[in-house]
């Protein structure tokens, strides 16, 4: 049981550290704002150097591809539509439980505007119980739990897919524009410390779902809220180097990240800066990543903004075939703008999408109890660890 009072006399000196960082933190995006003014005038030479310069970065940074100071005003989509969405949930595996296997269910939804249809909310779930799916991966030294992430993002991806086109290529019209919502980034980061082996195993589905929405005209866009990259803040490191030229190696080597001189108004994350630039509805210029998983992208390369969406500012992350049809940006950041609206804050299509695909601790029960009715009709013993059986009937 969580004792209240002993938390209460920790809370003074958190609260006076969370005022020195508040502090520190203005100070910071005064210089990062300051920043951007001299970028913006300088904006081709900052570029040329980050591309010569690129192969040395000991940091990821993005490249603008619009002014840096372009904000863009959007409003919110109110034509006929339909935005589809998936997230997913876990049963983790436990050595406690009668049967070491996992559960992952998706969550599907699709919504309809001005389009005369039923939306759908449902999930579809798969358990996991063959050896490759629990001990394959150690192989490359990942754990169960960790793979088991891994294959979630994989099925979230491949539903999105198959829902989109089951709905653009079956009733649904193909007049009315349908936008794809994925939760978190496109920008797959996880994968780059994977052995290439690993990432074999995941990043061919994830690509082939993208591009089965792209063959049916369906932009995939990654919502991040309350996002902590600082991709594009790390542009404006070239703009603060003292040194002749950007040469990390040679002039850096020996210093860590933090103790680098382009360092001195970092960390701040591209979203604070932004939310003191952009009002509700407007949004930053459009950005290429260049995060190094990108490599193996292929022609599925991500682009992103940031939007002030009312409640924060968000990333919004795009394909290329997407973020550079200004068109279709316009179109795909008008229907979040809705979404947000209809969410009061948040994309109801992802909210609805978590909610279809959680799994509550009573859900957990049913599973495992579903699970010991089917052993024992098939002859086997089932029982778990006396560890369990004590948590389950503790008597506190």
């Amino acid at each position: 049981m969580l004792n209240l009072v002993k938390i209460a006399a920790q809370m003074g000196g958190m609260s006076e550290q969370l005022v020195q960082e508040s502090k520190q933190s203005s100070a910071r995006i005064l210089q990062a704002q300051a920043a951007l003014r001299a970028a913006t005038l300088e904006q081709e030479v900052r570029s040329h150097q980050r591309n010569t310069w690129s192969q040395g970065l000991n940091f990821s940074c993005a490249e603008p591809v619009e002014p840096l100071d372009q904000v863009t005003q959007y409003q919110p989509y109110d034509l006929a539509h339909s935005v589809i969405a998936t997230d997913g949930s876990q049963i983790a595996p436990s050595r406690h439980e009668i049967a070491y296997c996992y559960l992952i269910n998706i969550g599907r939804v699709a919504l309809h505007y001005g389009c005369g249809s039923y939306p759908l909310l449902d999930s579809v779930p798969e358990v996991y119980y063959l050896a490759e799916d629990l001990y394959g991966a150690r192989q490359w030294n990942i754990q169960t739990e960790e793979w088991m992430g891994l294959k979630r993002g994989v099925s979230e991806a491949i539903a999105l897919g198959e829902l989109g086109e089951e709905l653009r290529h079956g009733h649904k019209p193909k007049t009315a524009p349908m936008v794809a919502l994925s939760d978190g980034s496109l920008v797959y980061w996880f994968l780059e410390n994977l052995v290439p082996a690993a990432r074999a195993q995941i990043l061919p589905d994830l690509l082939g779902a993208w591009r089965q929405l792209q063959a049916a005209d369906i932009p995939i866009v990654g919502y991040v809220s309350a996002p902590r990259t600082l991709e594009a803040n790390n542009f404006l490191r070239f703009q603060v180097c003292p040194y002749p030229e950007p040469d990390c190696p040679n002039y850096c080597g020996s210093l860590t990240l933090d103790q680098a001189p382009c360092s001195r108004f970092m960390p701040v994350r591209d979203a604070s800066l932004w939310q003191t630039i952009l009002q509700p509805g407007e949004a930053s210029p459009l950005w290429r990543s260049h995060a190094r998983i990108l490599q193996e992208y292929e022609e599925q390369q991500i682009y992103f903004c940031y939007l002030h969406v009312g409640s924060e500012v968000a990333r919004v992350e795009m394909p290329a075939w997407t973020a550079l049809d200004a068109e279709k940006r316009s179109q795909v950041i008008g229907i979040i703008l809705a979404q947000v609206q209809k969410g009061y804050g948040y994309p109801v299509a992802l909210a609805e999408a978590h909610n279809q695909a959680v799994v509550t601790s009573s859900d957990r029960r049913r599973f495992f109890g579903l699970l010991e009715q089917q052993m024992l009709q098939s002859g086997l013993s089932v029982a778990t660890t006396a560890k369990e059986a004590r948590k389950r009937s503790s008597i506190a």
